[in-house]
């Protein structure tokens, strides 16, 4: 996500404030966004931009891999990120957030949000397909509204939400092929993969406790958990790598790319869907990205698939769909 998938970020920050909240997986109900000025550009070519530029990050993810290690990949990619979202703070004047305790939650938030599910996909993707990584991406939602039910007393379970959480984990069986033993799967990178797409949640729900109701805009805390992301991979990627011996072209573009694109750009483009049309709309990107990913990595990586793979991804979208149901109102 990556900031990909589930807009976990975007959908959790954007529900900070009282006065803009909008909803997440899990959320009790959806409040209304403030109207903004109407951009020139339609939001349907947005929403299109945000469904590729969030598609091809795995395939960004596993070019820059080629070059690079995965926490300098990471790296990067947060450096490129928070340069474009100071540049977007700096033309509308804004500033970083004040506060110590602010700062500390935030730190929190760029753990789980940026820097440790980054660093997971990234290392996943050493030893698993981009294909497979932007399908288990898909994944956040439905670890969402599971986690929801433990940790957020006022989400109450449906039947129909709890279903969707059902036929979503078959999915990912699916796509795992578990009938076959997992044959040919490698466990370790799918398990990053995985728990990469769980940090997405636990992240949205640490934010959702500790920083709902601030009076910070969305763009300085965002602003701010992106720089403390990229402190944190700072400090730990000397720790773990060594300088290159040269810098590879090609992978430090996608890197670049990766950065200002699917970390920087994908954010504010994100945050004017939601304000435009709304949080659910704007959520419906979830499900365009890993068919994006899948054929991105098949054209122009090469990747290949077994029939359960789109089979399995196609039963997980629809188990996150089921989860993201919410009951009428009076019902």
């Amino acid at each position: 996500m990556c900031y990909e998938i589930p807009s976990l970020i975007v959908e959790a920050m954007s529900s900070l404030s009282p006065s803009t909240t909008t909803a997440a997986p899990g959320a009790a109900q959806q409040a209304p966004v403030p109207s903004s000025p109407r951009p020139r550009l339609d939001w349907r070519l947005r929403f299109g931009a945000l469904s590729l530029i969030w598609g091809f990050s795995f395939l960004l993810i596993k070019v820059g891999t080629h070059g690079y290690a995965p926490f300098q990949v990471t790296l990067g990619r947060l450096a490129f990120g928070t340069a474009v979202l100071a540049v977007a703070m700096a033309v509308r004047r804004e500033r970083l957030p004040r506060g110590l305790r602010t700062w500390g939650h935030l730190a929190v938030a760029g753990f789980f949000l940026n820097a440790l599910p980054f660093s997971l996909f990234a290392f996943a993707e050493l030893t698993i397909p981009s294909t497979l990584a932007g399908i288990c991406n898909a994944t956040s939602p439905l670890w969402g509204m599971a986690l929801s039910l433990v940790a957020l007393s006022e989400d109450r379970p449906t039947r129909l939400r709890v279903a969707g959480l059902g036929v979503g984990f078959l999915g990912v069986l699916t796509v795992l092929g578990a009938w076959q033993g997992f044959h040919g799967l490698d466990a370790r990178g799918t398990a990053m993969a995985l728990l990469a797409s769980l940090s997405y949640p636990v992240g949205w729900i640490y934010v959702r406790r500790t920083l709902a109701g601030s009076s910070h805009s969305h763009l300085s805390l965002t602003g701010g958990q992106l720089l403390l992301a990229t402190v944190q991979l700072a400090v730990v990627t000397p720790l773990f790598t060594s300088v290159p011996a040269e810098f590879a072209v090609v992978p430090l573009l996608a890197v670049a790319a990766l950065g200002t694109l699917g970390t920087g750009l994908a954010v504010l483009i994100q945050y004017g869907l939601v304000a435009e049309v709304g949080p659910t709309t704007g959520q419906m990107v979830t499900y365009f990205v890993p068919v994006i990913a899948a054929a991105a990595g098949i054209v122009v990586l090469g990747e290949t698939l077994t029939w359960s793979t789109p089979v399995g991804a196609a039963i997980v979208l629809a188990g996150a769909a089921l989860t993201q149901v919410r009951p009428k109102r009076g019902a």
